[in-house]
């Protein structure tokens, strides 16, 4: 490794052993960085020094009235922020910071700031309470925050029990000591930290769906890898884009969907703190969105409603967090005209590495692997599998797995073998003889009901083609005499009862939409889904007991 910038050498002490880090590839002459980068400075020096200077790279809506800044106004805000945090703070390099907001101009600043700093960006999940802060900020000592001053009360109850957590500053306030006081009289340059390519910026947190989240550590030229991977090949971004969607800024579908990728390519986004479908819908109208980013949930809500909003701006839309059922593929482009761009993703490796253009969708498909990175499928013993064969998904490219001082490394790199050094994401998947990737389950979440494999995305892809569902979540739940059986928790659409009738109904649809021996033997109706933050299905949830 490059020699660190870091003071605190904390995070890079706490790197996985050599051996189990992934193999990592630069085959793009775009991904060749140099050996010192702070990605903040690409991202936003960089475009406020150009031609870019005095274009909007924020918009945002508060009580229905339009706001926006530019570069130049955004570096320097971050400037005067990271002073704060150099000077008033008095942190160090290498230094962790949580950050704590709602999608806001403030909260990119400070995602800015940090990484300017040569300080460890921490983000986390507005909806995180202070026991999930709790663990956070002990997993990665974290000093000090940033935060909303509407999340003050969480933070709050974290920081009496975090001995570590010494500073908090908190903004979108305005009062004395917040920290907009602080920074009015901060100059509006900063030399920004000359880190290493290989230096930390952020530490991620899974998002948590198995009630278990990870602390990923990712490097400066790992931000700057994934937004010349998959926005260059698969979106095409131009200066005159503007992007948006609900993904939080803390994961990073959302960093790179919503600041990262528009900053690099210097086009605009829309930052906005909370968005249903139709709000989202409406926010496009609003201010001539041409990019969306969201889970297929929201795609699926939207499409009942696009007819009432003129979207004659939306060209492209990004579907990512989970799975994207074809069903709800199809049932928005009938809506809207566009074809959703699917994606698969992942913390570990920071954003999506499989995708396709919308001219090259196949149905069913998640896409094929993107430029600069290779994906494979294997068996139990890590041997590639034949087309069609269904096996674990591998993956390698410029960015990878690294835990921070987390036993579960193990699981994610391959230690040995023709393999070693690619990532296993945990999905289930098959391939076809061209290369595109088909999503079965998480490779954890097959259904093994008496003998027979059962991918319970296919299930709920079946019960979404029925009239009356408008969502579900398919689970495998313990029998005495099968072993496993199906359930699939159903959320109904308006004027439609869940009885007995209705579950026969449901379970005689899939029998006669996929092979019968894959229907929910058990049917439970419920409000809403279990989901978290970031729109992904808690599945873990659905097995408790009704």
């Amino acid at each position: 490794m490059e020699p660190t910038a870091h003071i605190d050498t904390f995070v890079r002490d706490r790197l996985p052993p050599k051996n189990q880090w992934p193999r990592l590839v630069f085959d793009l002459p775009e991904l060749r960085y140099p050996k010192r980068l702070n990605c903040a400075a690409e991202l936003l020096d960089k475009m406020a020094a150009g031609v870019y200077g005095e274009r909007t790279v924020i918009h945002t809506l508060v009580e229905g009235k339009a706001y926006s800044c530019s570069y130049r106004t955004l570096l320097a805000r971050a400037n005067q922020i990271a002073h704060v945090l150099t000077e008033d703070l008095k942190l160090k390099t290498g230094n962790r910071v949580l950050l704590r907001a709602p999608n806001n101009p403030m909260m990119a600043a400070c995602w800015l700031a940090v990484v300017k700093a040569g300080l460890v960006a921490v983000p986390t999940m507005p909806l995180l309470r202070a026991k999930e802060l709790k663990q956070i900020i002990d997993k990665a000592r974290v000093g000090a925050a940033l935060c909303d001053l509407r999340l003050k009360d969480e933070m709050e109850l974290a920081r009496a029990e975090c001995r570590d957590m010494k500073q908090v500053l908190y903004f979108n306030d305005g009062g004395a000591n917040s920290l907009e006081q602080r920074l009015a009289d901060k100059p509006t340059a900063f030399r920004n930290v000359d880190t290493a390519a290989d230096d930390a910026c952020m530490i991620a947190f899974t998002s948590g769906t198995t009630g278990q989240p990870k602390g990923t550590v990712h490097f400066h030229r790992d931000v700057l890898a994934m937004c010349d991977c998959f926005p260059r090949s698969c979106l095409k971004p131009t200066p005159d884009d503007i992007f948006c969607g609900t993904p939080p800024l803390a994961f990073t579908f959302g960093l790179g969907g919503l600041l990262c990728f528009p900053m690099r390519f210097g086009a605009s986004t829309v930052l906005m703190e909370r968005l249903s479908p139709d709000t989202l819908l409406e926010t496009i109208q609003k201010t001539k969105a041409t990019i969306c980013f969201t889970a297929p949930t929201y795609y699926r809500q939207m499409a009942a409603l696009v007819r009432n909003y003129n979207l004659r701006s939306l060209k492209k839309c990004v579907s990512a967090g989970e799975a994207l059922p074809d069903a709800t593929r199809q049932l928005f482009k009938e809506a809207s005209g566009i074809e959703i761009i699917d994606g698969i993703g992942a913390t570990e490796m920071i954003h999506i590495f499989i995708s396709h253009t919308p001219e090259r969708v196949r149905p069913g498909a998640t896409g094929y692997a993107i430029p600069g990175y290779e994906a494979t499928v294997i068996d139990e013993n890590g041997r590639p599998c034949a087309p069609g064969v269904v096996g674990r998904l591998a993956v390698k490219g410029p960015t990878g797995c690294r835990y921070l001082a987390d036993s579960r490394q193990k699981n994610y790199v391959i230690g040995t073998g023709n393999l070693r050094g690619w990532n296993l994401t945990g999905d289930a998947y098959k391939m076809d003889a061209d290369g595109y990737f088909y999503y079965q389950a998480r490779t954890d979440d097959m259904i093994i009901s008496a003998g027979y494999n059962i991918a319970g995305p296919e299930v709920e892809a079946a019960l979404l083609q029925h009239p009356a569902v408008a969502e579900c979540g398919v689970v495998g739940v313990p029998d005495a005499e099968r072993g496993q059986i199906v359930k699939a928790c159903v959320v109904l659409k308006s004027g439609y009862t869940g009885n007995e009738l209705m579950a026969k109904e449901l379970q005689e649809f899939v029998k006669k939409t996929i092979a019968a021996y894959k229907y929910p033997r058990a049917i439970q109706f419920v409000a809403s889904l279990p989901r978290t933050e970031t729109g992904k299905l808690q599945r873990f949830k659905l097995r408790e007991p009704a």
